[in-house]
């Protein structure tokens, strides 16, 4: 089974990243993850490290002749911003020695993990908590979870993502989203983010588009940030992954958990979600068909996932995400020293981090689905999965 595990610090030289139980003889390269990396730094409404962060994950093991071998595979990645200024940056999160004069960071974020993890780890000060929680990480999860997106990618099996609302601004309701994406599904879930990627807010609706960068410029201007929500599709999935039998062998239910796993993720839905509940059994499920060959559905409303179980439909998982808590307007917050009530301080930060965070949600239930295949399945090698997969 496919795990994995980060390490490292926004501030940090480096992050760094191993995946284990990949079954040997998949194709990997640097330039296969990079392309994933490229697209989760691009998006109308990001902050100013990106002008300078430029992610590229060096393979350090578990890889010889671009095939991997079964062994852990390991990412590196450097943080360019601490190259470009090393004269300041190791002191923050320095490794050795006193704490000299480094300013103490302690007035926490509301929203964020600062007073929490304070609290928790009973720091002298919030700046671990800002460096370990902050969403860099996801560059490093975006290159490991891309490992699990390639075996699926070996097997048929696509992933894509696109927003749906950014702010108050979105499509009207399920139907409409569904006449414009669901004729690049048919097509393909790799169909829907190429597309989606055109748009700098990653939204397929051209004048929904134009309307979201001006929702973020009027929101720039008034200092505060934006939320919104984007749908995952993923197509090419056979029936009867996950189970019924066990609460945690439920598809959904580890979908959900990786999805909200990410750094400011505060809901999930499948198929019509929380629309389900405003209306009749009629049109909530879907009618059962048979084409001759095989079972289908009339519908999906259901979302690919029924029981905790795939059903062969495409996938389609929605994730909400909230405004992010740093913000050029500040809030207003207690010391955690002097326990004074002031103002936020302000960190460079997005506007709006929604169109880099679809490429974040792409990538961390490429796991889980890799994962429900490798169970039912199984196979130490690609040779052996594709067998037992075809067959």
């Amino acid at each position: 089974m496919i795990r994995y595990f980060t390490a490292g610090e926004s501030h940090g030289p480096e992050l760094t990243g191993i995946v284990e139980g990949v079954p040997a003889g998949l194709e990997l390269t640097e330039d296969f993850i990079e392309q994933h990396l490229v697209r989760r730094q691009k998006g109308y409404g990001r902050g100013g490290r990106m002008a300078f962060e430029k992610d590229h994950a060096e393979i350090k093991s578990g890889v010889r002749f671009s095939k991997t071998t079964g062994a852990p595979v390991a990412f590196s990645m450097i943080n360019r911003a601490f190259e470009k200024d090393k004269d300041n940056w190791p002191r923050v999160m320095a490794k050795e020695g006193d704490r000299g004069d480094i300013e103490k960071i302690t007035l926490p974020r509301p929203g964020h993990a600062d007073l929490v993890g304070y609290q928790k780890y009973g720091f002298e000060d919030i700046r671990p908590v800002i460096e370990r929680s902050s969403a860099r990480e996801t560059a490093m999860r975006v290159a490991c979870c891309s490992v699990a997106r390639k075996f699926l990618k070996e097997l048929g099996i696509e992933i894509g993502g696109h927003v749906i609302q950014i702010g108050s601004v979105g499509y009207q309701g399920w139907h409409e989203v569904r006449n414009v994406v669901d004729p690049l599904v048919e097509k393909g879930a790799e169909t829907v983010y190429k597309t989606a990627d055109e748009s700098d807010v990653r939204c397929i609706h051209e004048r929904l588009s134009e309307k979201m960068r001006e929702e973020i410029k009027h929101r720039r201007k008034e200092g505060t940030s934006l939320g919104g929500i984007y749908e995952i599709v993923v197509t090419g999935l056979p029936a009867g992954l996950g189970s019924y039998v066990q609460w945690d062998r439920k598809i959904d239910g580890q979908l959900a958990q990786a999805i909200l796993s990410t750094q400011a993720m505060k809901g999930v839905e499948i198929g019509l979600g929380f629309e389900a509940g405003k209306t009749h059994g009629h049109q909530v499920h879907d009618e059962i068909v048979h084409d001759g060959t095989t079972f289908k559905r009339r519908t999906n409303r259901a979302g690919g996932i029924e029981g905790g179980m795939t059903t062969g439909m495409p996938l389609i998982i929605r994730g909400v995400m909230k405004p992010i808590p740093t913000m050029l307007k500040p809030l207003r917050t207690a010391d955690v020293e002097t326990k004074v009530d002031q103002e936020t301080r302000y960190e460079r930060s997005d506007v709006c981090a929604l169109p880099r965070a679809v490429v974040v949600a792409e990538s961390v239930i490429a796991p889980v689905l890799a994962n429900a295949i490798l169970e039912k399945f199984g196979g130490d090698s690609m040779k052996e999965v594709l067998e037992r997969y075809n067959r």
